[in-house]
């Protein structure tokens, strides 16, 4: 322990402990999806709820005030000193809950999330309604807890955790916008390729095997390191485990490649962020991915800014041809068109990059609705078919598991996450521009298959900075500005009007 800052260096090693016991959380959580079978999840469940505890007795030590107190006094480097900054957030956050809320909720979101994987596919919303009560009131209970501590509104609470510093009103902002102008690029877009020679389709059936060994081609082309992770499969595709361990999952369906592919494909720009991490400040906070937003758009700068660019698809119609056979839909122009093609539809994770903020935008009002309580449990399945009616001209009535039903975050109480999604959308554009200004040649480096010196310019400018800055100071050190939405209607513009 250094004598120049004892505090700050007590408070590093509690850290340390925080994230090897999160390291053997994260698995538990990931194998609870992806292998755990249904007779372990009561077992399971105890097992986590009990490790949860565990963490937030850790995580609220009544040492730890005193200790942040004093290593503010105490001469830290810039790195020392956002981690700190980050060590009182998460003392601010985990204080404001008791141990008994925190145990509750990983009780039931243990429960509703385990029974979801059977529900779901059985349509089983009045099943899946018992379970999500529960979590509803320990979200609610939650939101308010860390807004008596905060001072932000119960929903402004629930964000902060997954985007710090953004308010909702700031995410009204910037969708109120989106709306203005979405309907009409859709429509657009629809209609520009419904006047295109008519897309060849992609003739399966597409073995799953060889669809895992394509997975596993193009995780290497993107660069993953299997040394330190893995893909397996799950009822709904996510990223877990920890930047040593990185685990990812997809999910396969014989008569669609496309669909597995580009889940992959997006989990992999997750994954990546994940392994690039700082590694000197590794098992501290400084160390952590930034936010979900800044998360979300590194998976969708890998799916949608690379994986669907023109370049991108002429390097992978060898590999389909490769795992399926020759055919001319694996053609790359043809190709390409597949994985750009405007269709609303019921799937979030299925929808194409036009369509999918509205997803987020009814997520975003239904779960302000739940949380304000101006909306109970049982008048999502309304809620939901209203929105998608409106936002896509989509009848949802009675089908629940494409419904309401269709994703894990409520479920797992992820309440104030979804906008993180069309905001990490909004990023990965603002830094493709950033990146086309830095590396004018780098759509034919793409093609070329030179896909190094993104990833360099990716971990340079994101995945090595960690949480060193706050978002904003982030966005415009690698822009020149603060999030800047029209970046990525420019760059649908581009794409699909263009």
């Amino acid at each position: 322990m250094s004598q120049a800052h004892p505090a700050y260096d007590a408070l590093t090693e509690r850290h340390a402990r925080l994230h090897r016991l999160g390291h053997l959380q994260s698995l538990a959580h990931w194998d609870q999806a992806a292998f755990m079978p249904p007779g372990g999840n009561d077992a399971r469940t105890a097992a986590l709820t009990e490790l949860a505890g565990l963490l937030h007795r850790q995580r609220t030590d009544a040492a730890i005030g005193p200790l942040l107190a004093q290593a503010a006094q105490e001469p830290l480097d810039d790195w020392a000193r956002a981690n700190l900054r980050e060590m009182q957030r998460d003392w601010q956050l985990a204080t404001a809950l008791p141990e008994a809320l925190v145990e509750r909720r990983s009780l039931a979101v243990s429960r509703c999330g385990q029974a979801w994987r059977q529900q779901r596919p059985a349509n089983d919303w009045a099943g899946f309604l018992e379970n999500f009560r529960p979590v509803l009131a320990v979200a609610r209970e939650e939101a308010r807890l860390l807004a008596e501590r905060s001072g932000l509104s119960p929903y402004d609470a629930l964000l902060d955790q997954y985007e710090p510093g953004m308010t909702r009103a700031e995410v009204k902002a910037v969708f109120d916008e989106v709306r203005q102008w979405l309907p009409g690029l859709i429509q657009a877009a629809v209609a520009r390729q419904a006047a295109q020679p008519p897309l060849i389709e992609a003739q399966g059936p597409f073995p799953v095997e060889a669809q895992r060994r394509l997975s596993e081609q193009v995780m290497h082309l993107l660069g993953f390191d299997f040394n330190a992770g893995r893909l397996d499969v799950s009822a709904h595709p996510f990223t877990g485990g920890v930047p040593e361990d990185v685990r990812m999952t997809t999910r396969f369906n014989e008569a669609d490649f496309l669909t597995a592919l580009m889940g992959t494909v997006h989990e992999t720009g997750h994954g990546r962020y994940e392994q690039n991490l700082p590694r000197a400040w590794l098992g501290q906070p400084v160390s952590l991915a930034r936010s979900m937003a800044l998360h979300e758009s590194q998976s969708l700068f890998f799916e949608m800014q690379l994986g669907s660019h023109p370049g991108f698809a002429a390097l992978l119609s060898p590999l389909l041809v490769q795992a399926f056979g020759a055919q001319p839909a694996f053609e790359p122009a043809n190709l390409q068109r597949l994985m750009t093609r405007v269709q609303p539809g019921r799937i979030r994770v299925e929808a194409d990059e036009v369509t999918y903020p509205a997803h987020i935008l009814l997520r975003f009002d239904i779960e302000q609705a739940l949380i304000d309580g101006t909306a109970q449990a049982e008048d999502i399945p309304a809620l939901w078919d209203a929105g998608m009616r409106e936002l896509l001209g989509i009848d949802t009535r009675g089908n629940y598991q494409d419904g309401p039903m269709q994703d894990v975050h409520w479920p797992e109480g992820l309440f104030g996450y979804f906008p993180c999604y069309s905001l990490g959308a909004m990023y990965a554009a603002q830094w493709f521009a950033a990146l086309r200004r830095a590396m004018p040649d780098v759509d034919a480096r793409i093609a070329r298959g030179e896909l190094a010196p993104v990833f360099d310019w990716l971990k340079q400018s994101i995945w090595q900075q960690g949480s060193r800055w706050t978002t904003r100071e982030l966005t415009e050190r690698i822009s020149g500005e603060p999030l800047n939405p029209a970046h990525f209607k420019a760059h649908l513009e581009a794409r699909y009007l263009g």
